[in-house]
């Protein structure tokens, strides 16, 4: 076999003594190949997108067919009753399906930053 044919062979069958100067450049290829790949190669393994607002919702039943919803304050936009309410009402009506808010109450850090709010509703 030729010199070139022989190191071919050789790194195939990875015979080199590790240590050497072959195997290290085995070794090299394979981390370049594991590292390099994913930037060359489209796999779509992408992570899903982060949603803008958090729209994680605690719901508890309160009795007499109304439930307290506690919604996040960062998913509320205004600052005025009625679009508090509309606000609160797009979180809400997705889970709670045909509904009315009876009541909110703002809950504040020690801030006094709005931190979330608990929605009554009733079906």
């Amino acid at each position: 076999m030729s010199k070139a044919s022989d190191t071919i062979y050789r790194y195939v069958w990875w015979t080199y003594p590790r240590g050497s100067f072959h195997y290290d450049v085995m070794v090299t290829l394979i981390l370049a190949f594991i590292f390099l790949t994913p930037l060359i190669i489209p796999f779509g393994d992408k992570p899903t997108p982060h949603s803008p607002h958090q729209t994680e919702v605690v719901v508890t039943y309160n009795g007499d067919n109304s439930f307290i919803y506690q919604v996040d304050a960062s998913v509320v936009n205004g600052t005025s009753d009625e679009t508090i309410r509309n606000s609160l009402m797009q979180v809400v009506e997705p889970i709670a399906g045909e509904s009315s808010i009876q009541s909110y109450q703002v809950e504040r850090d020690r801030h006094n930053r709005p931190q979330s709010y608990k929605v009554v509703v009733k079906k």
